[in-house]
């Protein structure tokens, strides 16, 4: 039910629209889109709002295929902790906790899986990422991989380079997962997008994954 505040700004943007509306060029006309009680900003063009107890989110991580669902599902709570509760706090609970699971071994491999797509040839990649590694080794293993398939891959523990630890979901089930790599290139930049935004660094929220350690954002709440 709509509180007594957001009717009368509801009816009121309605009477605004109404307004504009009625000197603007034929085909052209403002249309309502929805009553945000809270909202963030990165840009102009990377922003998440809060209705309904439901995040509306552009440009971020967590409406992107190419991130694995653990930095997804961490930004998409940690945004929920501010819009809707509006609790920092809580938003560090959650970078620690899921920081901690990750380090612990405890991420099931199917939220640690990335989505990409081949947008060429194979042998037209002169950049050979992590992608095109996990789309070699399929295809050397007997699956068709060509222009548009969607490679599915984790990255896995191991001493050779990143991109060449890349190892298709489908032949991952025995193996081990990188907690490092799902820590500095996928939770921390997705949080840090955020945290950044309300004035910590990515090094203080680096710091909820150390064991034993007394962060310095504890001095923020």
């Amino acid at each position: 039910m709509q509180s007594k505040s957001e009717a009368e700004i509801k009816s009121q943007v309605n009477k605004f629209l109404e307004y504009i509306n009625q000197d603007l060029p034929e085909g052209m006309e403002l249309e309502y889109e929805g009553f945000y009680s809270r909202g963030f900003f990165v840009t102009k063009k990377r922003y998440a709002l809060i209705e309904d107890d439901k995040i509306v989110a552009k440009g971020l991580e967590l409406v992107r295929r190419d991130w694995a669902p653990i930095a997804k599902e961490t930004q998409q709570n940690i945004l929920m902790a501010i819009l809707k509760d509006g609790s920092p706090a809580k938003a560090r609970e959650i970078i620690k906790k899921v920081m901690k699971s990750i380090k612990d071994g405890k991420i099931k491999m199917d939220d640690l899986v990335i989505h990409t797509q081949i947008t060429k040839n194979l042998s037209d990649y002169k950049q050979i990422g992590p992608h095109v590694i996990a789309a070699q080794k399929s295809i050397q293993r007997g699956r068709k991989i060509e222009r548009g398939s969607i490679v599915r891959y984790v990255i896995v523990k191991g001493k050779s380079p990143i991109s060449q630890r890349a190892e298709p979901i489908e032949d991952a089930a025995d193996m081990t997962y990188d907690p490092d790599y799902y820590i500095d290139n996928q939770v921390l930049p997705a949080v840090s997008r955020i945290m950044n935004g309300l004035g910590y660094s990515t090094e203080e929220i680096a710091e909820l994954g150390q064991k034993h350690k007394q962060s310095s954002l504890d001095a923020f709440f």
